[in-house]
This record gives C-alpha cells, sequence and structure tokens, in this order.
C-alpha cells in the first residue's frame, strides 16, 4: 500500500477494504496526516480500513473548516467509489483534539451517513487557552483600552466648558466560530451521528471528554461508549522505531526491543481498543509491535 493524494486528501486503501475511516487530526499537526499520524493510520488500513485523512489548517472559523474538509472528503470518497466501487462500505469518522470538534460540526450542521466516530482527546477550549499568546495580547490589549480611556477622560476634565465626544479603544477579544458554549450547543440539539466511541487518556492535561461524553450520553446513551487509557495527549502520533537486529540477537538487541515495547504500549493499547470497537465481532489480524 503507497499513499496518495486524491482533492488534497491523503488516502491509503487496502486490496479488500471492509470499511473507511475519515481521519482529522489536531490543530498544529493536521496539515500533513499521512506523517504525523502515520503510524496509527497504517496500522487501521493493514487491518482492512480504507483511509481517507484531510489535512487542514486551523483558524478561528471552525465551520469554514468543517466545511472545507467534508466537502474535500466527499470529493475522495465519490473518486474511490468509481475506480474501486467502496461506496456500499460504512465510513467512519475518527478525530483527534481539534479533529473530534471538526467531527462534531459535521455530524452537527450537515447530513451524514456515517456509521460511527471514535473521537480521540476531544479539546473544546476557548481560543485564549487554545492559541501561543493570545491570552497575553488580549490583556495588552484591555490595558492600552485603559490607558486610552483615562486619558480622554483626563482631557474633558480641563476643558469642562466644551464635551468632548465619547472616545474608546477597542480590545482585542477574539473566539472560534463556533464558540465552546455554541460547539456544546449544536451537538446537544443536532449531532446525528449516534454511534460514538469517546477516548480519554489518564495523562492529559487539555482533555474535555467528560464534558463531551455528558452531551452525549443525554443524546444516544445506549450507544455511547468511553474508554480511559494510559497515556498523554500526544499518544496518536507516537511514531513507530524500526529496531534492526543484527545477524545475532545481541543483549543491546535485548534492551532495543524491550524500550520499543515500552514506548508503544500505549499507542497498542489504542489501536487495539479502536480495533475492537470498529468490528467488536471479528478479531483483528497481525501483531502489534
Amino acid at each position: 500500500m503507497e499513499w496518495r493524494e486524491i482533492y488534497g486528501n491523503w488516502v491509503l486503501v487496502p486490496s479488500q477494504p471492509k470499511a473507511i475511516v475519515h481521519f482529522l487530526g489536531g490543530a498544529f499537526v493536521a496539515t500533513a496526516p499521512q506523517v504525523t499520524y502515520r503510524n496509527l493510520l497504517e496500522h487501521l488500513a493493514t487491518q482492512g480500513y480504507a483511509i481517507v485523512a484531510t489535512p487542514f489548517v486551523n483558524t478561528l472559523d471552525h465551520t469554514t473548516i468543517a466545511q472545507r474538509v467534508m466537502r474535500l472528503s466527499n470529493l475522495a470518497l465519490e473518486q474511490l467509489q468509481a475506480d474501486l466501487n467502496l461506496g456500499s462500505l460504512p465510513i467512519y469518522g475518527v478525530g483527534h483534539s481539534m479533529g473530534c470538534k471538526l467531527h462534531l460540526l459535521i455530524g452537527s450542521l450537515y447530513p451524514q451517513e456515517r456509521a460511527g466516530n471514535i473521537l480521540i482527546s476531544f479539546n473544546n477550549y476557548p481560543a485564549r487557552r487554545s492559541i501561543p499568546m493570545l491570552e497575553q495580547m488580549t490583556d495588552f490589549s484591555r490595558f492600552t483600552s485603559q490607558i486610552a480611556t483615562r486619558f480622554v477622560s483626563q482631557v474633558a476634565a480641563q476643558f469642562s466648558t466644551q464635551a468632548l465626544p465619547p472616545f474608546a479603544v477597542p480590545e482585542f477579544d477574539v473566539e472560534f466560530t463556533p464558540s465552546p458554549e455554541q460547539t456544546f450547543q449544536l451537538v446537544l440539539d443536532k449531532y446525528q451521528v449516534q454511534r460514538n466511541l469517546l477516548v480519554k487518556f489518564t495523562n492529559d492535561d487539555i482533555d474535555q471528554t467528560r464534558s463531551l461524553h455528558d452531551i452525549l450520553q443525554e443524546r444516544f446513551p445506549k450507544l455511547t461508549a468511553v474508554q480511559i487509557l494510559k497515556g498523554n495527549h500526544l499518544t496518536p502520533l507516537g511514531q513507530d522505531v524500526n529496531w534492526q537486529s543484527g545477524t545475532e540477537f545481541s543483549p543491546l538487541d535485548a534492551i532495543g526491543q524491550f524500550v520499543k515495547q515500552e514506548v508503544y504500549r500505549d499507542m497498542n493499547q489504542l489501536k487495539r481498543i479502536m480495533l475492537m470497537w470498529l468490528d467488536p465481532f471479528s478479531a483483528f489480524t497481525g501483531d502489534l509491535e
């Protein structure tokens, strides 16, 4: 199997696919998902899942991003259907971090026929916490606004007989569209994908899976599952290291294999959980290294 680009998507198709995975990555690593998530996506492909990974560049307008990645992925799916007759296969969404929010927006704002979504390390924080330096810029804008307002007031006091027109410096205050609150309300009111797996890692300080679970549990109580795994927010990005042994297996090779197993233990657990949820009636083939 080799990656190929179709209408801006990166696509990987096994010889006899049994389902399709539409993947969306995190905010700052989504521009090249075939590289940053290579380990995870290529393993899914070896287990029979065709991969359509849509790159995107993060902006404040998440609604527009969701619309764009949906349109691009649909073009790729139509092309695969024409080339390989994959139209009858179920389609699953898989998202990591911001990719989860985009899948939620797609499933809330547009008609979808998804067999389910896997949402890993969901993040829905406001822009001030999500974008580096934005909070400092907002605080600086508020500070300069206060200085300007005080200056104008002092000038007006000196010329009390002649009122000055109102003056204010607008504050630098920005937010994602939709906002975190609006996103949760959209999911609660309009989210259409009934079957969902939420994955949370134990060492993840920016994960908001618990809040999302409460909403999906209210909307689809019987089809919402949660898995809490060891790992952190970057676990899905784990890249494989191909340890090459010498002609004879040495103590150094044994140490290398042990280190590799420990490093990828969390990633391997994620792979197992995802495959079990995607196809609970069929055990996956192959070994997890």
